[in-house]
């Protein structure tokens, strides 16, 4: 699919061009901000041809299209209007409040800086390498040039961070730039500098070095695009074009060198001050956490808090210790990819694991996690594991990352620093993250589709549940033996159709669970889907699982982490090795009181044994009720020749 293409079947399934607020993206995600979530196709995006994974986050509704994301990014923006600044957009009534705003801002403000920053960072750690092995003297006119190409961004990070957060605020980016301009402006450093007494209007003003910072700007646009707004609406059209950015600059600059900037300096000293002293007091345990779980916060989008932290360790100490350890989460689901690839006897999934770990070695991880770990799910863990051993290795060693950019192969030169020191354990660590990530995927394995024939009968596991859907001798028919007939399935439950994506559980939305469907219930009674036995009665009674006669087994788990209910809400009329006739009440629940304990109540519908069928056809859509054809599951050839 040609880039043109792929960006205007996503601006259609993201509910077309009105329906975005923003965009902007990072190295592998288009990150929007919707004015409405509903009217997006999240399941036809997931199913279109170059989109990796979708995932909502923080506010946002982020597309992961891999490392071709700058190319589609402009590609929208040349088929539509949705990346012109210029372009009057409604406000979205929609408020992400919390962690999730937080994230949004963050995520918003930095990620269009990613691309650039990389590059930047790979050309410092070039410069730091050929200094420390002598190719390159500092006081060589070549040094210095290609240094100020490389560091230019860092000390005038400022300046670009004014018109990232101008633009996430809908403030004007000339008063932004402005207002950062005078953060860095020569007089000003040179007060610094000699040390003079400086005051405004008889105010004391404690001058710092604005260089390279990161949360001084932010906060003062953030305030500035406020005090815009309110200008612009009470002044007059004939002068609030050039009278509004003469309040902003007479208050804001001030406001910023008397409040904003010694605040924002002080407070990011002390998250870095904070974060080299995690890692002082256990360098090795601060290390295996990073490492363990950088993956983990990316999945969640959480990482984004972390980035400014990298950022202001390298402007206040020069150096950042953080990072170093994030590098081996990267290298482990490298590595659990590659052991995917040397494992599995699908062609596809050998080959979908192999472009998966050469993309992941360039610090490119979304292929190899949405499409190959995180399904399989035990190289994933694998992952996991991979990195807290490779992490703990580099937080010993004491690596430090001199400059900034995403974790790879080719951002291994930010590590280098003076001497080398730590460089070599980093070496070690990512290697012994990749190594043992890609054993422990091999060792442990993972259900390999081509060896579904070999694995029926065995259970899969329940997200949420203490137990899971198993066949026994009480329970398996004569027919149930081929499990590969079709088989129709009626409705359990009444209610709203959802798809399997949108449930708020991986384990489900992946599909890891099996294929199926959603349902948001309108009534809290759960019937037979057709005529079985009923295998599983779950003693939390939050979940039960039915075999049909021809064998297909169905799971119906009411709500999200129901589990931790303990029963409370639920009634059930079953027991294990009940046959059940098509419409018999099976179990009763509370719908207003599930949700006031905190818990979403949308109900999968999931055939646990799928892979024994040719495929599960969803039949619903919208509202359905008990006597609604739900789902066809189609049986093998063979079982119909």
């Amino acid at each position: 699919m040609s880039q043109e293409k792929l960006a205007r079947e996503i601006v259609e399934r993201v509910g077309g061009e009105k329906n975005v607020q923003s965009l902007v993206h990072c190295a592998t995600r288009l990150r929007f901000v919707l004015k409405d979530d509903s009217k997006a196709d999240k399941a036809g995006l997931e199913k279109t041809e170059g989109v990796i994974a979708v995932k909502e986050n923080g506010g946002q509704f982020q597309v992961v299209v891999g490392n071709k994301v700058p190319e589609v990014y402009q590609a929208i923006g040349q088929i539509s209007n949705i990346l012109d600044d210029s372009s009057s957009k409604e406000k979205s009534s929609k408020k992400v409040k919390g962690l999730g705003g937080i994230i949004d801002v963050i995520s918003s403000i930095f990620a269009p800086l990613l691309g650039v920053m990389a590059g930047a960072g790979i050309l410092k750690g070039l410069l730091l390498i050929a200094n420390n092995v002598g190719w390159l003297e500092k006081t060589d006119t070549t040094y210095i040039i290609l240094y100020a190409a490389a560091d230019s961004l860092f000390y005038f990070l400022p300046l670009l961070l004014a018109v990232t957060t101008a633009r996430k605020f809908q403030g004007n980016a000339f008063v932004a730039l402005t207002i950062a301009g005078a953060l860095i402006y020569p007089t000003i450093i040179q007060l610094k500098t000699d040390g003079t007494p400086t005051d405004f209007f008889g105010i004391p003003v404690v001058l710092m070095s604005y260089a390279s910072t990161v949360i001084p700007i932010i906060l003062a646009v953030i305030v500035m695009s406020k005090l815009e707004k309110f200008f612009n609406k009470i002044l007059h059209d004939s002068i609030k074009n050039f009278v509004t950015p003469l309040f902003l600059l007479v208050i804001m600059v001030p406001l910023t060198l008397l409040v904003f900037g010694p605040f924002g300096v002080y407070v990011g000293n002390g998250i870095a001050s904070a974060m080299v002293a995690a890692f002082g007091f256990s360098p090795l345990l601060a290390g295996a956490v990073m490492g363990a779980s950088w993956q983990l916060l990316v999945i969640f989008g959480v990482h984004w808090g972390l980035v400014p932290v990298f950022i202001n360790n390298i402007a206040v100490h020069g150096q950042d210790g953080v990072k170093p350890a994030a590098t081996a989460s990267v290298f482990a689901q490298t590595g659990a990819a590659f052991g995917v690839m040397l494992k599995t006897k699908n062609k596809k999934l050998k080959t979908l694991a192999g472009s998966s770990t050469l993309t992941a070695l360039f610090g490119i991880t979304e292929p190899a996690i949405y499409g190959v770990t995180l399904p399989l799910k035990r190289p994933f863990i694998a992952g996991v594991i991979g990195g807290a051993v490779g992490g703990a290795i580099i937080g010993q060693a004491g690596t430090q990352a001199f400059a900034s950019g995403a974790p790879g192969l080719l951002t291994l030169p930010i590590f280098y620093g003076p001497g080398g020191q730590g460089f070599p354990g980093l070496i070690i660590g990512i290697a012994a993250s990749f190594i043992v990530s890609a054993v422990l995927t091999y060792i442990m394995g993972f259900k390999d589709p081509v060896d579904d024939e070999e694995t029926k009968g065995e259970s899969v596991p329940s997200a949420g549940a203490a137990a899971t859907p198993r066949k026994d001798a009480s329970s398996k028919s004569s027919a149930q033996a081929t499990a590969t007939s079709d088989q129709e399935v009626l409705s359990p439950i009444e209610g709203k159709i959802v798809d399997l994506a949108e449930v708020p559980d991986p384990a489900f939305a992946s599909g890891a669970m099996g294929k199926g469907i959603a349902i948001e219930p309108s009534t809290g009674r759960v019937v037979a889907p057709f005529d079985g036995t009923v295998t599983v009665a779950f003693k939390k009674k939050h979940a039960l699982a039915v075999v049909s006669d021809s064998g297909a087994e169905i799971l119906v788990h009411v709500g999200v982490d129901t589990v931790k209910l303990d029963g409370e809400h639920f009634i059930s009329y079953i027991e294990e090795g009940d046959r059940v006739k098509v419409g018999d009440l099976l179990l009763e629940f509370d719908i207003e009181q599930i949700k006031a304990a905190g818990y979403h109540t949308v109900t999968p519908i999931i055939v646990t044994n799928s892979a024994d069928y040719n495929d599960v056809v969803p039949q619903a859509t919208g509202q359905v009720s008990n006597k609604d054809m739900l789902l066809k599951i189609v049986g093998t050839e063979a079982s119909k020749a």
